[in-house]
């Protein structure tokens, strides 16, 4: 799969370039447009719901749209080292990386909750998408960040990593995220977005701005 953006770092489109017969996964809401005869098959429903798009004997191609403006990110998976990735940043990956949400990294992260990551491991490409701008944060051994949950969209599995409340006795959710923080202790790398999607949402509820307004 080759991966050409446009319209970055504002509002980011993928195309996804694919050989004949190659497969790839696809969040089925970031569908803009495809190749005619692009076989396009949607397994699950709702958050869970994952495009398996598939190249005819020709070839084809897929643009992905993410929902949210912003940058987009690609990181290949070289088979070593996997990436723990935010539901909402993940927009699509090679057939041949899985994208794991029951790994024992995860289960050791949530507790064995069904959280708002999943891990992304094997050999092929990740395509990201930030809500705003993209920000990379390099962490040597030893060095160490708090962020916000709602800032990160992905973090390399080689980092050092704690889940904890922002404010004690405050809401809190390993399922969406919500009032969390990450503690991350290098070596390894952060993917951040410079805007939290959670905020935003609370922000235009609290000044009025909904369905109904």
């Amino acid at each position: 799969m080759q991966v050409r953006t446009r319209h970055t770092p504002t509002f980011g489109v993928a195309r996804l370039v694919l050989a004949p017969g190659e497969m790839v996964l696809v969040d089925p809401l970031t569908i803009a447009a495809t190749s005619y005869g692009l076989g396009v098959e949607v397994k699950g429903a709702g958050a869970k719901a994952v495009a398996l798009c598939t190249a005819g004997v020709e070839g084809g191609w897929l643009d992905a749209a993410p929902v949210l403006p912003g940058d987009l990110h690609l990181v290949e998976l070289d088979g070593k080292t996997g990436w723990c990735v935010s539901r909402h940043g993940w927009t699509a990956s090679s057939s041949t990386v899985a994208m794991n949400p029951d790994s024992p990294l995860m289960k050791a992260l949530f507790g064995g909750a069904e959280g708002f990551l999943n891990h992304a491991h094997g050999q092929g490409a990740v395509v990201l998408a930030c809500c705003g701008a993209l920000d990379l944060v390099a962490l040597a051994a030893g060095e160490a960040v708090t962020i916000s949950s709602d800032h990160v969209v992905a973090f390399a599995d080689t980092l050092q990593c704690r889940l904890r409340p922002s404010v004690p006795d405050g809401v809190q959710s390993v399922h969406t995220g919500e009032g969390l923080v990450f503690d991350f202790a290098g070596p390894g790398a952060v993917i951040t977005q410079t805007r939290g999607p959670r905020r935003l949402s609370t922000w235009l509820r609290a000044n009025g701005v909904s369905a109904r307004s």
